[in-house]
């Protein structure tokens, strides 16, 4: 948690709660480490109860769910600053997924720490910034609707644990469909042979 503060991962929710500022780590996935070491301390709350961890960990969670937008879209790298997203973003949500945006890659792990939190303390206040995420991932990827394999299968495995909790079906099918859509692709579709260089 003191590395998420000294690198600046908790001062980008900041920035994009206030919609000021400009994305200060390197990578667009550094929202992951903040949600994958609530993941973690929630697992140690699980076994060992620590009252000033859990407090600690519901601040950590208001700050993400100020960072979040009306519609549940979640991801500092363009909330800060839409109109100058992180270059792997693209100016458009889920432009670049398949190449280098991490939006899904995000978001997989935002729904694994809201599981590990929710059944570790049985509190829904991250679950409910995931499960606003998730409906919107949902209505945008399917079928019918926008098409992409993302670039990490972690999302699928939030989707599941999600669908566990909640038992809402929307979340297992989008699971299955990002598992299947993931055949019509092969590799990164960027442009350089480095896509890490770009």
């Amino acid at each position: 948690f003191e590395r998420c503060d000294k690198t600046g991962r908790v001062k980008n929710f900041v920035m994009a709660a206030e919609h000021s500022g400009k994305f200060c780590t390197t990578y667009p996935f550094d929202d992951t480490d903040i949600y994958k070491t609530i993941e973690g301390a929630s697992f140690s709350l699980s076994l060992f109860p620590d009252k000033k961890l859990e407090l600690y960990i519901d601040s950590l969670i208001t700050i993400i769910g100020k960072a979040q937008e009306p519609d549940g879209y979640l991801y500092t790298a363009r909330t800060i600053d839409p109109a100058h997203p992180h270059k792997w973003a693209g100016m458009e949500r889920w432009e670049h997924e398949r190449e280098l945006s991490h939006e899904l890659y995000n978001a997989g792990h935002l729904y694994e720490a809201a599981a590990a939190h929710f059944q570790a303390t049985g509190k829904r206040n991250l679950l409910d910034i995931a499960l606003k995420n998730a409906d919107l991932v949902c209505s945008v990827f399917g079928q019918d609707k926008k098409h992409v394999a993302p670039g990490h299968e972690v999302v699928e495995m939030g989707l599941v644990k999600l669908y566990r909790i909640t038992g809402k079906k929307e979340y297992l099918e989008t699971a299955k469909y990002f598992i299947e859509e993931r055949g019509h692709f092969n590799g990164y579709d960027a442009k350089s042979k480095d896509p890490w260089k770009n």
